[in-house]
């Protein structure tokens, strides 16, 4: 096992190939949540950046980059010391020698203790099991491994489904109170699908593995991505499968979703989303919004005069705003969803060490009483922060 890399003397396309003109990296192992980990510095000239990585991750990060990127990389494990160097015409040697007996390893000399790899997860989509939509996306292989630089997605996927499965039951509820025939498809909306990977995941999972009919409509405004889409439905054969060119604010589907799905729809396209689920009657929303400019623009243009100074340490700085106001216009979509007749929960959808857009607004409709807009009473936030997000308006 590695206990440390440190990589150096780096090519001309280093900051092409890596985003900055990083000099040096060192890499060390460390404990983390999954089991073992790694830690590495990447020093430019005149800072230094931090990146974690698993065991999978580092091992295609020096497959990609040892001896290419950078010239010179030294990887030590507690039983040997290994160089891979590259000369001018970028012919690779690697020199192997064991370390000695008496010489501790680094993880030893801090006492590090290695931790057991955590349990395999049971995922709703199993490891093992070849996946038709996983394979032809380049997630897994024929026999049923998932890519080791996909895991990620892999685990995403799977994270996703497992709130799609527990909405299903209060859905198949709500619409036998609503008097439709049992064996009625699941009617199912997708804003911004993108690529869809979820998308093809939710039909997988419930034609599949729940043996549950349903209708899928993914939307996208680009058009090469709903052709990408559309063309994979068409060679995996899928029924009740089909996509769209459009745009949210101006959609309007032949029939009612029972639910609708919002992943990273972008700033206002969440709103928008959210609107036509409620105006449609949807029985459930799973939302994970993105790039919340409405409001940090709103706030942006504030003068501290016209605002409480309870706000000012919010507002003083960007990132900080930016961060506020993604929080703030989460919560205004949870409220209003809640006077709609919705109960909310918020969600953390994945670690945040994968991606800072990570809460999930899960909405069920409930017997609550949907308000018309006249005559919902705004927030006081709205009117202390003298803003007016496109949900309220």
């Amino acid at each position: 096992m590695l206990i440390s890399v440190t990589l150096s003397k780096p090519n001309s396309n280093v900051e092409e190939e890596l985003g900055k003109a990083f000099e040096k990296i060192k890499i060390k192992i460390e404990n983390s949540a999954q089991g073992t980990g790694y830690f590495a510095e990447m020093f430019t000239k005149t800072q230094v950046f931090h990146q974690h990585f698993t065991e999978a991750q580092l091992q295609d990060f020096l497959e990609k980059h040892a001896g290419k990127t950078f010239k010179n990389c030294v990887e030590r494990s507690d039983s040997s010391e290994i160089t891979i160097m590259a000369n001018k015409k970028g012919k690779i040697t690697r020199l192997e020698r064991p370390l000695p007996k008496n010489q501790k390893s680094s993880a030893s000399s801090n006492n590090l203790k290695i931790l057991p790899a955590a349990k395999k997860k049971n995922y709703l989509l199993p490891e093992g099991n070849p996946v038709p939509f996983l394979v032809l996306l380049g997630l897994m292989t024929s026999d049923g491994k998932v890519i080791k630089s996909k895991y990620d997605k892999f685990r995403q996927i799977n994270r996703f489904l497992e709130f799609v499965d527990d909405i299903i039951e209060p859905v198949l509820q709500l619409k036998k109170k609503d008097g439709e025939a049992p064996n009625s498809p699941i009617r199912i909306a997708d804003f911004g699908c993108g690529k869809s990977y979820l998308t093809f995941a939710v039909h997988y999972f419930l034609t599949q593995i729940r043996g549950i009919a349903c209708q899928i409509e993914g939307l996208d405004l680009k058009e090469d991505v709903i052709k990408y889409c559309n063309d994979i439905t068409n060679k995996l054969e899928l029924k009740n499968l089909i996509f769209h060119t459009g745009n949210i604010s101006d959609y309007s589907g032949k029939d009612n979703p029972d639910i609708v799905i919002t992943l990273h729809a972008c700033d206002t396209a969440t709103d928008f989303a959210l609107q036509y689920a409620v105006e449609r009657g949807a029985k459930a929303i799973l939302s994970v919004p993105c790039c919340q400019h409405q409001v940090n623009q709103e706030l942006g243009k504030q003068k501290t005069d016209n605002l409480p100074q309870a706000f000012e340490p919010l507002l003083k700085w960007g990132i900080i705003r930016e961060k506020f106001s993604s929080l703030v216009t989460d919560a205004l979509r949870g409220q209003w969803l809640e006077n709609q007749g919705y109960k909310v929960q918020m969600l953390e959808f994945i670690d945040m060490e994968h991606t800072p857009k990570n809460i999930l607004i899960r909405a069920i409709k409930s017997d609550g009483e949907k308000k018309k807009m006249q005559d919902l009473e705004k927030p006081e936030l709205l009117q202390a922060l003298n803003i007016n997000p496109q949900i309220w308006k």
